[in-house]
């Protein structure tokens, strides 16, 4: 069993470059992979680089469902250009943890991070979000992958 440490934290608002779509669980990673891919080309073409490493944010939906946000953090606003477009992920506090491992395997992470936020006496306040600190296409080995997630809370 996995032990996880919770960082509490203070995000600023991190402008971003992103991309939407509603999908069932097994479309959500061949469409990262694509639109990861799409937003570096965007970003490139206007002269930017990202400031931080690829993310996404899951809405869940209906069974099996969910509203997907993913891009980069960028340093900049950026102008819509087809599926991109601007956003940005929220200030305020945060818990964060790192999940190393499949991501078929990081739902005790998010549970350690609500069990945190619960156990100081907040709540959690809208849709974590994931970064991806390993690349599957680079590094095949999934059991090394790293990801951070981020989960938004308030106090109660």
């Amino acid at each position: 069993m996995t032990t996880y440490e919770i960082q509490p934290d203070t995000a600023d608002e991190q402008l971003t470059a992103v991309a939407h779509a509603t999908l069932p669980v097994d479309e959500i990673g061949p469409w990262l992979a694509r639109t990861y891919g799409m937003i570096a080309e965007v970003l490139a073409r206007r002269g930017m680089q990202p400031v931080g490493p690829p993310f996404s944010r899951y809405h869940r939906l209906e069974a099996g469902r969910f509203a997907v946000e993913a891009g980069f953090p960028v340093a900049s606003v950026i102008d819509a250009s087809g599926d991109v477009r601007a956003s940005s992920l929220p200030a305020g506090r945060v818990a964060r943890t790192t999940h190393v491992g499949p991501y078929e395997e990081m739902e005790p992470a998010y549970e350690a991070l609500v069990s945190w936020i619960r156990e100081q006496g907040g709540r959690p306040a809208g849709d974590a979000w994931e970064f991806y600190f390993s690349d599957p296409q680079v590094e095949p080995d999934a059991t090394v992958w790293r990801t951070e997630i981020v989960q938004p809370y308030r106090a109660s």
